[in-house]
């Protein structure tokens, strides 16, 4: 049984709005500097991973609100959104590496869940944060580039709770104060790129 209250479950709603919002601005400013095929791949990650984290808000609305218990929501959570995160950092990193060989971030240790979709959002989600790292160090916004890297570290601390009793509130208030503050993070550095002018960046 899950301790969910519909606070919470409409909590949970907030970080997935701020990684769309930061999705759409990256999808628009970097549209013209990826090869078509790498463009696509982007897209079509950072859509699995706002629908999957869009997905399992409602479950948890849903359940808190005690219409239903939508399991499957819940379920194709890890799955979707590992696959969103590596598409997604395969499609970033080959804007770069198209022209050059980028190192990508080391993915951190494993803390738990199933070992394959963790690395693969460890690997999605790194070379993400990388890339617009290396972006914000070209654009001189080294602010923005220390936020790309807390938002990384707010991430891999998400992973770190997954070991405890996901059924319990405070674990779930924990989680999700500490993705707010990730997708907050990612999405101020995504903005102030925006606003220095990464739509007309030339790499």
């Amino acid at each position: 049984m899950y301790h969910f209250t519909i606070p919470m479950a409409l909590m949970d709603f907030l970080p997935v709005l701020f990684f769309g919002y930061a999705a759409a601005l990256l999808q628009r400013d970097l549209y013209d500097k990826m090869r078509k095929r790498h463009f696509a791949l982007f897209a079509a990650g950072t859509i699995n991973i706002f629908a999957a984290g869009f997905l399992k808000a409602l479950w948890k609305l849903l359940y808190a609100a005690n219409i239903c218990d939508f399991q499957a929501l819940n379920t194709m959570f890890l799955p979707v959104q590992s696959i969103g995160f590596l598409l997604a950092g395969l499609g970033i990193a080959r804007m770069l590496t198209e022209k050059k060989k980028v190192a990508l971030a080391v993915a951190p240790p494993l803390f738990s869940g199933s070992p394959v979709f963790i690395l693969m959002m460890v690997l999605g989600l790194g070379s993400i944060c990388t890339v617009l790292s290396i972006l914000a160090v070209k654009m001189k916004k080294t602010g923005a580039m220390v936020l790309f890297i807390a938002a990384f570290l707010c991430s891999m601390g998400m992973g770190a709770m997954s070991g405890q009793d996901v059924t319990q509130a405070w674990v779930n208030w924990v989680e999700q104060g500490i993705n707010c503050v990730g997708q907050g993070l990612l999405l101020w550095g995504v903005v102030t790129l925006d606003r220095a002018g990464l739509k007309e960046l030339q790499l």
